[in-house]
């Protein structure tokens, strides 16, 4: 008995380990998670220590919030990126794509694969500087440059926080992935900048990784602070004791996931200028891309 009962209170510690992780990952506060699910911060408190009984329809709540699967959040280490996008691939596939998907993992083998085309995305932590840099570089290179949110944006005709107080978390997630899918389609040479949480979906993620070449614009949480403060963006952050705090724990949470990019880009102590140059070197040396191959 007493094994069945220290095996319900691990289990109840992972779960709120993984419910931490998720809400951190989005950059959520508990303040701003409990608005969002209805529950009290004491009660999101206790499920992330794992203390007492869970509701599984109060962690349905918390997980509509979030943006995630309620089995994700229970099935613990058995849920890997892999398998999440794999499902949601499968959820979307044609009954043709299924069966090629079935006997490519029966020992069929891929075919050969295409010259890299000329579009690159920089993902990184607010602050970073993906939407400066990823403009002057495309200008450098005579490409294109669009912002995800502002693609978003034109695309539905809301601000972006109109789209969160209308369809919520999920609602925008959904909004974004299909912005993306259009965008792979983009028929010359493209820079764009993504939102900082766009690694917290795993579908999403991986299609942007497939479909770009990615590049994380790295920095010290200092230096993420200090150039939000600049720009007087600290509305979801908050500007309080607190902030750098949930900066670091955020940044925590997703350096394992900026850290799939093909490329880091260190953005550290440096002016812009070089932060530009470092960027520019790293395109041109994975797509050649010369000013005589601009148009490309």
């Amino acid at each position: 008995m007493a094994g069945a009962v220290e095996q319900e209170a691990l289990f109840l510690t992972d779960l709120g380990r993984r419910v931490r992780h998720a809400r951190t990952v989005r950059g959520l506060s508990r303040k701003l998670l409990s608005q969002t699910s209805g529950l009290s911060e004491r009660y999101i408190a206790q499920l992330e220590g794992g203390q007492g009984n869970v509701s599984i329809i109060l962690l349905r709540r918390v997980a509509n919030a979030m943006g995630v699967r309620l089995d994700d959040l229970i099935a613990g280490s058995d849920v890997t990126p892999d398998w999440q996008v794999m499902r949601d691939l499968v959820a979307q596939a044609s009954p043709d794509q299924i069966a090629a998907a079935k006997a490519l993992l029966a020992g069929g083998a891929p075919g050969g694969g295409n010259a890299p085309k000329p579009r690159v995305a920089v993902i990184g932590l607010r602050g970073a500087g993906k939407s400066t840099l990823g403009r002057m570089v495309a200008e450098r290179l005579g490409w294109t440059f669009v912002e995800l949110n502002a693609e978003i944006e034109r695309e539905n005709a809301l601000s972006v926080k109109e789209i969160f107080a209308i369809y919520g978390q999920e609602g925008y997630r959904r909004l974004e992935q299909a912005a993306l899918r259009r965008l792979t389609e983009h028929p010359g040479p493209l820079i764009l900048a993504t939102s900082g949480g766009i690694v917290a979906e795993p579908l999403t993620y991986d299609l942007l990784l497939q479909a770009f070449f990615t590049v994380w614009l790295k920095a010290r949480p200092e230096e993420h602070m200090q150039r939000v403060r600049n720009q007087d963006n600290l509305v979801r952050t908050g500007d309080h004791a607190t902030a750098m705090q949930e900066l670091r724990a955020v940044l925590a949470s997703r350096e394992p996931l900026y850290a799939r990019a093909s490329a880091v880009v260190d953005t550290s102590d440096i002016p812009v200028e070089l932060m530009a140059d470092r960027l520019t070197a790293v395109i041109e040396a994975r797509f050649d891309a010369h000013p005589e191959r601009r148009s490309a």
